[in-house]
């Protein structure tokens, strides 16, 4: 969710044949260069096992219901980000609704509160600390139907664990802090 330009999810597909990806993101102009790639022929960097689907948080396609295994959500913006926040419930059920029973969520996060000020209150985002996640979003993403499994929270660097384009230009960012958040569907 979120797949940004794309090539988190297309560099997995590559990696991972066997299985099938589907990148989804509200936005569908980054994604123009990548969507035409995967249906060239394989030499060429064609693939048969990704697809890529444009649409908002909430208002995710039927035709996703109850089919993933994995989701991750790997630097959210906008109401993706509200939704795994807490503050945009409806797109946290959607998530849900598009999950398998016993499908893994993988969230990672990271924000400055100084640079990322206006879209933070924009959101109505409450810092994420472990109070917050224990006490708050535990009993909102229960609700949704997720289990919380881990979490962790950090002020630093996201290291190299993130293989995105977005990820590359936040990593040396100390002042950003990073959430990582781990829950399965109920």
């Amino acid at each position: 969710m979120g797949t940004g330009d794309g090539l988190f999810v297309y560099r997995r597909a590559r990696e991972q044949p066997h299985k099938f990806f589907i990148g989804v993101d509200a936005n569908s102009r980054p994604l123009e260069k990548i969507s035409e790639k995967i249906y060239r022929k394989p030499a060429k960097g064609g693939l048969s096992n990704l697809l890529f689907a444009q649409s908002a948080v909430e208002d995710l396609p039927s035709e996703l219901d109850g089919i993933v295994e994995e989701l991750l959500v790997n630097l959210p913006w906008g109401s993706l980000l509200a939704a795994i926040a807490g503050t945009n419930n409806p797109g946290l059920i959607s998530l849900r609704r598009i999950c398998m029973v016993g499908a893994t969520m993988r969230i990672t996060t990271a924000l400055d509160r100084e640079r990322d000020a206006t879209a933070i209150g924009r959101l109505q985002l409450s810092p994420f600390s472990l109070e917050y996640i224990d006490v708050t979003l535990v009993a909102i993403f229960r609700h949704a139907g997720f289990e919380l499994v881990d979490r962790s929270v950090w002020r630093g660097s996201l290291g190299n664990e993130l293989q995105t384009s977005w990820a590359k230009r936040l990593r040396w960012d100390a002042r950003r802090e990073v959430v990582s958040i781990v829950a399965r569907a109920t």
